[in-house]
């Protein structure tokens, strides 16, 4: 069944909704940020399963997904640069990087050419979600220091999502010729 609003599509918007919640909390109550990104990464993976599972894949769905995605990184990226944990600079390539595949998607779109979420960007985007909990879990100043391994995950993420934003370019001119 291809409902345009279905368990999936709901989930998906929980994961949006989520966010100002995050944004409100995280710099006051770094535990209680962590465990409302954890949730809301979550609803990632049991939007997707369902909607496979149940067969209730949407087109809405197959966009809305990756903008939940997006909005949850974006967010938490500007919050770590307000809170100086990480280089503005990184989180405008990765930002810019979101934007550029976003609008190719909608142009995609506007061609009736649907460009789904490829390994690479799935990839990149679990490892934006890991490299964002360390950073978090950094920030509850436990006996560890996690802050270099979670740049570093950043930066992977980040080199990830060059390389599967010119793997979405080079699928999107392929489906025009």
């Amino acid at each position: 069944m291809n409902l345009l609003v279905n368990i999936p599509t709901i989930i998906t918007f929980s994961r949006i909704l989520l966010i100002p919640l995050f944004i409100f909390v995280v710099k006051t109550k770094p535990l209680l940020g962590a465990l409302v990104f954890v949730l809301a990464s979550a609803t990632d993976l049991l939007d997707g399963y369902i909607a496979r599972k149940s067969k209730q894949v949407t087109k809405l769905g197959v966009l809305l997904d990756p903008l939940a995605d997006k909005l949850l990184v974006i967010s938490a990226l500007i919050v770590f640069v307000d809170m100086e944990v990480i280089p503005a600079w990184i989180a405008i390539v990765i930002i810019t990087r979101e934007f550029v595949v976003t609008g190719l998607r909608i142009v995609a779109l506007s061609k009736d050419i649907i460009i789904p979420a490829e390994m690479g960007g799935k990839v990149k985007t679990i490892t934006q979600f890991v490299s964002i909990f360390i950073l978090l879990t950094d920030r509850l100043h436990i006996n560890l220091d996690l802050y270099n391994a979670g740049i570093v995950l950043l930066w992977i993420s980040m080199l990830i999502g060059i390389a599967s934003g010119i793997q979405y370019f080079i699928s999107f001119w392929r489906r025009l010729s």
